[in-house]
């Protein structure tokens, strides 16, 4: 557990660490890695006042979180997408926010999680028009590289100009 910092960090000051993109952009496992040399590190009132209120679990020292993106011409909303990495749980997390700050929607939109036996990994490319392609597959910890194709599936999701992220397979 962490002691709070009592600075206040502005919405705008906040989204400052989150580039512009072009669309389409996809997320791979690695991506991060460019994220974490291109983009500041967060600091640490913008971890507690922001990102710590994003998750759902207590957030420990060992949790990282990198500043990837924010998305082009949302217009009364902001989309940004930031990395978080727990033990064995790699996720791209994609937020809507309002233009004052408040949260629209959140939705884990690619990553690799391993739950000991197997390891799931989701490849994700965000289109023009905010259509959302998530790849996932399965394959097991002991064969790393035998991926398999009849645990893979395709989800499509869309971020609606109100800021909600939908999925689109019914």
């Amino acid at each position: 557990f962490m002691a709070k910092t009592n600075q206040e960090v502005t919405i705008e000051e906040f989204l400052s660490f989150f580039p512009t993109v072009e669309l389409p952009v996809t997320l791979t496992d690695d991506l991060h890695l460019v994220f974490s040399q291109r983009n500041e590190p967060f600091p640490q009132a913008i971890l507690e006042q922001y990102l710590w209120p994003l998750e759902n679990e207590v957030v420990d020292d060992m949790t990282e979180f990198v500043p990837c993106f924010q998305l082009p011409n949302t217009y009364n909303f902001h989309a940004f997408v930031y990395w978080k990495a727990e033990l064995l749980n790699y996720k791209y997390v994609l937020v809507s926010i309002s233009e004052k700050g408040e949260v629209i929607d959140k939705d884990v939109v690619a990553g690799t999680t391993s739950d000991g036996d197997s390891l799931t990994t989701a490849v994700t490319t965000i289109e023009e028009d905010f259509e959302i392609l998530v790849l996932s597959g399965h394959s097991e910890e002991e064969k790393p590289a035998e991926f398999m194709g009849s645990k893979s599936k395709a989800t499509r999701l869309e971020l609606l100009p109100e800021g909600q992220i939908v999925s689109l397979d019914a």
